[in-house]
């Protein structure tokens, strides 16, 4: 895998997507089906999939690409792959929150290892360089010049003091009860993957999702989160999350800066 074009182009195709996924957004309306999961889809989702999706198939031919969009992708699987969620957040979109995200990930062996994370409501950017390190860019988000980009790591959490970040819409007394297991200082509420990226940069220590994701909701958030210091594990055992399981579904998680003593269930 060229690494230094995957960034690139994970970059690129992030940007146009989250570009086209604006200008939907600020019409006066929009058209919102419902898929056979009962999941709302919007046309901002099926043309922001559309270019990522023609984005990669141009540039990594021989690489197996799953993305949420294209429902017959989902019954192939591989050792390496790319998987797309080309609007994270489709609740928050559509109540016209902000919080919704693009999001693009390479997997190898079971491990996200790379990603791309842009909220572009929000003027935010997190992705993993060619190295694997994480940053945040800052500045334009100009399509044709990479701006200041900043490394960002995890937190020193404080296990009498930690800062907690959950759902926005999917937030229920399950979850409020396993938080409950930690000294909490503050807890503040994000929509889609954006909760991997403020544990990621320091913002949150933990983050527990205990309900339905697929990895294409994970996999970016999850790629920033390691390349950060961070770790994804399953809520039952604490072992890695891991990818590329049969139906792409995951269990429950916690995502968490590797100072935070995790609770049980």
């Amino acid at each position: 895998m060229d690494y230094s074009l995957l960034a690139s182009e994970m970059r690129r195709l992030a940007l146009v997507g989250g570009a086209r996924i604006m200008e939907i957004y600020e019409a006066d309306d929009f058209d919102v089906k419902v898929k056979s999961d009962a999941s709302p889809v919007t046309e901002a989702d099926e043309a922001a999939d559309a270019i990522i999706s023609a984005g990669l198939r141009a540039s990594f031919p021989d690489v197996l690409l799953v993305t949420e969009e294209q429902a017959e992708t989902h019954s192939k699987t591989g050792n390496t792959f790319l998987i797309v969620d080309p609007l994270d957040g489709t609740k928050e979109f559509i109540n016209r929150r902000g919080d919704f995200t693009v999001n693009i990930a390479l997997v190898e062996q079971g491990v996200p290892t790379r990603g791309v994370v842009y909220a572009p409501a929000k003027g935010r950017m997190f992705y993993t360089d060619h190295t694997g390190r994480a940053v945040e860019e800052t500045g334009a988000l100009a399509l044709d010049q990479v701006g200041d980009l900043t490394p960002i790591s995890v937190s020193e959490p404080d296990n009498a003091a930690l800062m907690v970040v959950a759902s926005k819409s999917h937030r229920d007394q399950a979850t409020d009860d396993y938080i409950g297991k930690y000294s909490v200082r503050d807890m503040t509420s994000a929509g889609s993957s954006l909760k991997f990226c403020l544990v990621a940069t320091g913002e949150a220590d933990l983050y527990p999702r205990l309900g339905r994701t697929m990895e294409w909701d994970t996999a970016a958030g999850d790629a920033v989160l390691r390349g950060a210091g961070g770790s994804v594990v399953r809520f039952d055992d604490h072992t890695p999350l891991t990818y590329g399981k049969e139906g792409y579904a995951n269990p429950f998680f916690i995502a968490a800066a590797p100072g935070v003593a995790l609770r049980k269930a």
